[in-house]
């Protein structure tokens, strides 16, 4: 069984959606990120950065006890290669699977965040950081979109977890200043996931918690913004 820390956000989804992929078991376990739980220590002996995602296995096989995987990276690494899906055994297609990953981790979604930050949740508008970052996302928007005009997915011509670690972030395109109609190829292959229902299922685990824990207050943003 696969405990899922886990709290409604694009790198939250991206775990969500590979385990409904996967067809996979797991118990929500969930952290409220806008009261705080994730500084509790017990979570922090799992995930030290204090952030969701984060999973415990506690069947890893091989013999041992409980294994705990932090960063969503490394968890959609993980979990795609115990399960054998949507990860490539042949370490040459691998690395179009990794590139597009890590792209992601050191990319879009620093970048994506940025962006919904200062143009929906900083107390300031600070139009220079509104603009840098809005106009980073479209560069990297349009990254996608050369990729896709070339090949069906990400990495190529299978499905993986270089798709969703990269769509959750494209999801709240509109809140990034971004129009997917500029960006035609990115925009099939975001329709095309969308339509698929374990990624239907995967984003809307949680969704209502969102409308019940709103990072407008003053409490939220103390926590998200104010703690190190």
């Amino acid at each position: 069984m696969i405990d899922l820390y886990y709290w409604p956000t694009p790198n939250g989804w991206k775990i969500t959606i590979l385990l409904e992929e996967l067809g996979v078991p797991y118990t929500l376990r969930p952290v409220n990120i806008t009261k705080g739980e994730q500084f509790d220590p017990a979570f922090l002996r799992i995930s030290p950065n204090n952030r969701m995602p984060a999973i415990v296995d506690h069947e890893p096989g091989g013999g041992i006890g409980p294994v705990s995987v932090f960063e969503s990276g490394a968890i959609l690494k993980y979990l795609a290669t115990k399960y054998g899906q949507f990860y490539p055994r042949d370490p040459l297609r691998q690395i179009a699977v990794d590139e597009w990953l890590f792209w992601q981790v050191g990319g879009l979604g620093p970048m994506a965040g940025q962006a919904h930050h200062f143009r929906n949740y900083a107390p300031e508008k600070i139009p220079y950081a509104i603009d840098r970052y809005t106009k980073e996302v479209s560069r990297l928007y349009g990254v996608m979109d050369r990729r896709l005009a070339e090949v069906e997915f990400l990495a190529g011509a299978d499905y993986s977890i270089a798709d969703m670690a990269c769509w959750p972030w494209v999801k709240p395109w509109q809140d990034q200043g971004q129009n997917l109609d500029d960006t035609p190829n990115l925009k099939r292959w975001f329709e095309a996931l969308a339509a698929r229902p374990a990624v239907e299922k995967g984003w809307r685990v949680g969704y209502e918690w969102r409308e019940s824990n709103p990072v407008t207050s003053d409490e939220a943003r103390a926590v998200l913004f104010g703690r190190h």
